[in-house]
């Protein structure tokens, strides 16, 4: 059973820092890009970074330079280290298959105030 859980969200001020954590079960992560999404409060959710089988990694506009994507293949684990955080990324975030997305977890609430 393909499982994913999300970890590492909290209350941080604006520009403050977090490192999100996810580890998958049920599959071998390290043969699919992996993808950190995100939902606000009333919108829909959004992919925000992923990183592919071979280390390249692509960037919503409004996230990058200041997020970055990482894997640990043999920990099955997605990490996403968040910087100069603004209350606009403030949400869920999620982390599943770029493509042929799986069930998603619970995922992890980050709240960013200004």
């Amino acid at each position: 059973q393909v499982q994913f859980v999300e970890s590492g969200g909290g209350l941080v001020q604006l520009g403050g820092s977090l490192r999100l954590s996810c580890t998958a079960s049920g599959f071998t992560s390290s043969a699919y890009t992996m993808a950190w999404y995100r939902q606000a409060p009333g919108q829909q959710r959004e992919w925000v970074a992923f990183r592919d089988t071979v280390g390249n990694s692509q960037y919503i506009d409004s996230v990058r330079g200041r997020f970055t994507v990482s894997r640990d293949n043999a920990k099955n684990t997605v990490f996403l280290q968040m910087n100069s955080l603004k209350p606009e990324d403030t949400a869920v975030y999620y982390c599943n298959r770029f493509h042929s997305q799986m069930a998603w977890g619970q995922g992890t609430q980050v709240t960013v105030s200004a």
